[in-house]
């Protein structure tokens, strides 16, 4: 009993409770974590390997570039953490170019190459850093980890550092990520803050790239940026990437854009890399892959566009404080005030100190008080022989006498004391007087003095540091718009499936495996589904497509038989939102309810339909026709127009109706040759419901064709156009038969859906439809013959108007060269200002963007 008793008290005397250990060591560790490493302090912006590491580069400055290995190890007197965290903590800073000179590999921020190691690099403090971060009679000092050196509690910048480096960092339990600001911006924004107006503050990156900062919101939690690369389309088959986002590097950016390729997401040839100096990546692009919405995907599916989460914070007053960064300027800024403050009373302290004793030595040896002293015996009569002899001229002092000064003037050498020159003593007492007097009013003004001293910054450095993120606000992209569709889909109409992996049935359409599907059965019922390889829907499919979600202009016109009544109903409907996988009825809902004519319509065409009823003895009209125009656009859940209370047989299409929505924009995309919505490419025009464009297909034949954003072209037409018919053509054409030139004048009214503009076997050697055009005709060098003069065609004076099957008449029976509009002075000057080294040839087709669509111009045909 006694023996279990005294273990029970050793195990009481010895037991230690976990949760005691975790509140005392884990709070211990997780602010020596947030204090000395991780998180950076408001008064310098510097974490405290950083403070030490500029500390330790001050002691060795001698003006002279210092191997990093010999900072490194100087740096370990204050930094207990080993040598790796120095190093990696000082090639950080010295990338960002802006405290440190660097000499040697430094390693590259743009390709994520590390620098050489520490023993072949070297560093020293820039003219900046010397200038703006130090002052040892105003720096606060503590003992170093081992208490043998003194470091700076806090360096003395004079500068919003933090805002212009950035941070980041990981502690216990929290973190900071504050984004680097442009040098200028953060200048510009003290002074108006000192000045007591507002001021914005946005992110600027060393890697360029454009910025949207719509949710920026002063860097604050929750706040976001995002970041695009700089992407330009070098020509129809490749994009260049000339600039990449903030935390990205060119290998990264590469290894997202070969994932997205692998994944299908979007079609590229090749890639390089020749990023040096600045960034050049090469995106080549398969053929007829267009490089716009090529570059629109990489924005959406590679790290081309990446999204940061500011968080701003930092230590204050020892505690880490959570603030924006207008917040951090305001702080830095009336550091720098009070930095200012302080060196300004030490100069002038110093002097005062100086003017005091300058005074003092002039009274002493002026009035030759020195001699008086040749009879004392002892020390204390000759400080009372000086001190007494200062008396009579204590009305010139700066501040009481003290013993020091009386020994300083002991110690005054007699060759300086013979050879003193009082002019000269004049004029430096009086020297120091102005300066005293310029801190006194410096002082008294200290809020104009900074704002001074922060424009000198910008005078001196700024140039260099001028913004290079572009702010601008970014469009969304639409993923599903911009995928590559690579995956082809199927359906099994009678059983109820869909799918990708169900080749032996009918092909629907190419997708992608983003896409959602919407599918409606023959009974009305409709369900929008994600792709994948086979998905049950419901037995007797009628219609399956991708599915654009927000698609107001594609149209379905329905007509159905409600199973209760037997009525049938018709109406017409967009649809533009659904949830994933829930089941809805464009019917009523009623059992045996059925679809008798579906047709789904990308521009709201409201077709005419034949609808044929069931014979029966009280039916004398069997057939009867009906416009699908008259039907109002409603939602897909109304239950619609009453259509007929009869057996309807079958319902046929007897015409294509036109658009009932309104004018769109459509343009033409000269890479795949086709038209989009998605302004990519050339813009033809506003088309309602009956425009039409109008294509020359080759050298002789134009065709007249609705604007169907199916309509895939062969090749990129030599003209291509919104169909007017009160458009004219100008046409210069060679006939064999003839050995001439012909010209001609013609409206469009005339034009069907194929029609021959020349004869047979001519040939066309240029056409235009510029209004009133006035040509200039060259003609070629003949053997043995003189060089015609160019001739000047006024078409509209000189040419009449015919149909377009009249043959024209003779514009030349000599050889062409060439055939050009003729310009205004200002127009050609224009021209030539604006002229692209990189246009096209003479052989080739040129072509402009106009709001009438593509105006091409036949190359001269001899």
């Amino acid at each position: 009993m006694q023996e279990n008793k005294h273990r029970e008290e050793m195990e009481k005397d010895t037991l230690i409770k976990v949760s005691g250990m975790y509140k005392d060591w884990f709070l211990d560790y997780a602010s020596y974590v947030i204090l000395e490493r991780a998180i950076p302090a408001v008064s310098d912006g510097l974490k405290p390997v950083q403070r030490r590491i500029l500390h330790s580069m001050k002691e060795l400055d001698d003006g002279r570039y210092n191997k990093v290995a010999n900072i490194v190890g100087h740096t370990m007197q204050y930094h207990p953490h080993g040598d790796v965290s120095i190093t990696d903590a000082l090639v950080q800073v010295g990338q960002k170019n802006l405290l440190i000179d660097t000499q040697g590999n430094w390693g590259n921020t743009l390709t994520g190459d590390n620098a050489a190691a520490a023993r072949y690099i070297e560093a020293r403090l820039s003219k900046f850093a010397l200038e703006v971060v130090y002052n040892s009679k105003i720096t606060e000092w503590q003992l170093s980890y081992d208490g043998r050196k003194n470091e700076p509690i806090s360096l003395p910048v004079k500068f919003p550092l933090l805002l212009v480096q950035g941070a980041e960092g990981i502690a216990v339990g929290l973190s900071t990520k504050i984004l680097p600001h442009n040098f200028n911006e953060l200048i510009q924004a003290s002074i108006q803050y000192l000045k007591g107006r507002p001021f914005k503050l946005y992110p600027d990156f060393l890697t360029g790239g454009r910025i949207d900062i719509q949710n920026y919101k002063d860097g604050i939690r929750g706040s976001r940026v995002k970041i695009r690369a700089k992407i330009e389309i070098k020509d129809k088959k490749t994009l260049l990437i000339k600039e990449i986002p903030y935390s990205t590097t060119t290998g990264s950016l590469i290894d997202s854009i070969i994932k997205a390729n692998d994944k299908g997401k979007i079609k590229i040839k090749k890639i390089e890399d020749n990023t040096s100096a600045e960034v050049e990546i090469l995106i080549h692009l398969p053929n007829e892959i267009s490089p716009d919405k090529t570059l629109r995907a990489l924005y959406a599916f590679t790290n081309c566009e990446v999204s940061l989460s500011p968080l701003g914070c930092v230590i204050i007053d020892n505690k880490p404080q959570f603030i924006g960064v207008s917040e951090i300027l305001k702080i830095s800024t009336n550091l720098t005030v009070e930095l200012h403050r302080k060196e300004l009373t030490v100069k002038f302290n110093e002097l005062q100190s100086q003017l005091h004793y300058a005074i003092l030595e002039k009274i002493f040896i002026e009035n030759k008080i020195y001699s008086a002293i040749e009879n004392q015996v002892t020390w204390e009569g000759v400080l009372r022989t000086i001190h007494n002899g200062l008396k009579p001229f204590s009305k010139k002092f700066i501040r009481e006498v003290t013993s020091e000064d009386l020994i300083n003037l002991t110690e005054i050498k007699i060759r300086r004391i013979s050879k003193y020159d009082s002019d000269k003593s004049n004029k430096r007492i009086e020297s120091l007087k102005e300066s005293l007097k310029q801190i006194r009013y410096d002082l008294d003004n200290l809020t104009e003095y900074v704002i001074k001293y922060f424009q000198h910054l910008k005078t001196v450095y700024g140039k260099a540091l001028l913004r290079k993120s572009i702010i601008e606000v970014f469009d969304d992209v639409d993923a599903k718009k911009v995928v590559a569709r690579n995956i082809k889909l199927y359906v099994n109409r009678k059983d109820g499936f869909i799918g990708t992996g169900m080749r032996k049935f009918e092909y629907v359409s190419d997708c992608s495996d983003i896409d959602d599907i919407i599918v409606i059965t023959e009974t009305g019922k409709m369900r929008v589904v994600k792709v994948d390889s086979k998905v049950f829907i419901g037995n007797n499919i009628i219609h399956v497509s991708v599915f654009n979600k927000g698609d107001e202009r594609t149209i379905y016109n329905l007509i159905y038989r409600d199973g209760a009544s037997g009525i049938s109903h018709i109406k017409r409907f967009p649809i533009t939102g659904l949830t994933r996988d829930k089941e809805y009825d464009l019917t009523k809902g009623s059992p045996k309810s059925k679809i008798l004519y579906l047709s789904v319509n990308p521009n709201g065409e409201a077709e005419i339909v034949n609808v044929i009823l069931r014979s029966t003895r009280n039916i004398r009209k069997t057939r009867f026709e009906y416009d699908f125009s008259q039907v109002a656009l409603t939602s897909r859940g109304a239950r619609g127009r009453q259509l007929t209370k009869q057996s309807i047989n079958k319902i046929v299409l007897k015409s294509e109706g036109k658009s009932t929505l309104k004018a769109r924009k459509l343009w033409f995309d000269p890479v795949v040759n086709r038209l989009n919505v998605d302004a990519r490419g050339q813009l033809l025009g506003e088309f309602e419901g009956g425009d039409k464009i109008v294509q020359l297909h080759n050298d002789r034949e134009l065709i007249l064709m609705s604007p169907n954003l199916d309509l895939h072209f062969t090749k990129t037409p030599l003209h291509l156009r919104k169909y007017n018919p009160r458009d004219k053509a100008t046409v210069v054409y060679h006939n064999p038969a003839k050995s001439a030139y012909y010209i001609k004048l013609f409206d469009l009214s005339g034009i069907k859906k194929s029609t021959e503009i020349i004869p047979e076997k001519c040939t066309l050697n240029y056409m235009t439809f510029e209004e009133a055009p006035t040509l200039r005709v060259k003609f070629r060098k003949q053997r043995n013959k003189p060089l015609l003069d160019d001739l000047i065609v006024d078409v509209e004076s000189e040419v009449s108007q015919k149909s377009f099957s009249a043959m024209g008449r003779i514009l030349s029976k000599s050889r062409i060269h060439s055939i050009n509009i003729e310009s205004s002075v200002e127009e050609q000057e224009s021209t030539s200002a604006d002229k692209n080294p990189d246009s096209k040839s003479e052989e080739s087709i040129q072509s402009e963007i106009s709001n009438e669509g593509v105006q091409g111009k036949i190359p001269f045909i001899d």
